[in-house]
């Protein structure tokens, strides 16, 4: 099986999506990539049986619960093999999320983010490298202690613009740097799929009290059905819509009803949910790949807002 981990996290520079779209089927190969692509009824009866098969035979409870405790050992892993060259730096991340553009007045106050699962800076950097009045403030923290050494290590690292820390964002927050009703937007960029979603509703849970009255989640991550499900062969599924990578990483595949139940059970405000469905084609050999990414938006809405959540075992 392919190492399916960059998948999405590479995507390059591109236009917003829903700016570019397939009328007509003669025209498929004269683009490379096509939005809101509606798939045809043969192509995803083709989707479902091959991830039908792929999810035939799960992994035991024994060997899932290996790969819960030893998570961070394996994301360490990955970075010290890695460093800071799997991952290509989100220089899209503005396209799709304008909230996150650093401030140009100078009479409207900083701004303070926090990045869950930053990995070794991808978004982090490019912010700061567009934000040279240091009108943002962002936090990032991620599971792996050599994922954040990396961030440290990088040039543009500066704790006058930025803070990175060790937080598994499961736990305790208690030692966290970040005070209450401090942030005005909290990134979620391809991290809660390498999540078990029973811990899901606990992390939502975790930061809202972080978030300020109308701050904002910025979400995106792996949609069910797309070409990265695809690929998983027999034997990588732990559970529904749930697999382990050769690297012993893993990833989960939303659907739009879940990332909706998830953060409106808590009382937030949907700003923007959206599938983001692409037909990328290769026009060299005439092949179809299907991408599907999910994006949101949520509001905090003052001054309500819930903190029970769905029971799940591990609350």
């Amino acid at each position: 099986m392919k190492n399916s981990t960059n998948d999405s996290e590479n995507e390059t520079k591109r236009p917003k999506f829903g700016t570019r779209f397939l009328k007509e089927n003669s025209d498929i190969y004269a683009h490379n990539a096509w939005d809101n692509y509606e798939v045809e009824e043969e192509f995803l009866n083709e989707i479902i049986d091959k991830i039908d098969k792929n999810s035939k035979t799960k992994l035991t409870e024994t060997e899932a619960d290996e790969l819960e405790r030893n998570a961070s050992k394996y994301w360490n892993e990955f970075y010290s093999k890695h460093q800071n060259k799997f991952f290509k730096d989100r220089h899209w991340i503005l396209t799709e999320f304008p909230e996150l553009t650093p401030i140009t007045k100078n009479d409207v106050p900083k701004k303070f983010i926090l990045e869950i699962g930053c990995g070794v800076g991808n978004t982090v950097f490019p912010l700061i490298q567009l934000d040279s009045r240091q009108s943002l403030f962002i936090y990032c923290c991620d599971f792996s202690e050599n994922a954040i050494e990396l961030v440290k290590q990088n040039p543009l690292y500066n704790e006058e613009h930025c803070r990175a820390f060790v937080q598994d964002i499961t736990g305790d927050w208690t030692k966290s740097p970040i005070r209450n009703e401090s942030l005005d937007i909290i990134t979620m960029i391809f991290v809660l799929s390498a999540i078990d979603s029973d811990y899901h509703c606990r992390i939502i849970r975790n930061l809202l009290p972080f978030l300020k009255p109308n701050g904002l989640i910025l979400f995106r991550d792996y949609g069910q059905f797309d070409m990265a499900q695809i690929r998983f062969g027999d034997g990588h599924c732990i559970k529904d819509k749930f697999y382990v990578r050769g690297d012993r990483t893993r990833a989960y595949f939303f659907a739009e009803n879940e990332v909706e139940h998830l953060f409106e059970q808590f009382g937030l405000e949907k700003i923007q949910l959206n599938v983001d469905r692409r037909l990328q084609v290769n026009r060299a050999n005439r092949k179809k790949m299907y991408r599907v990414w999910i994006q949101a938006i949520y509001r905090k809405s003052d001054p309500i807002y819930r903190t029970k959540c769905c029971q799940n075992k591990n609350e």
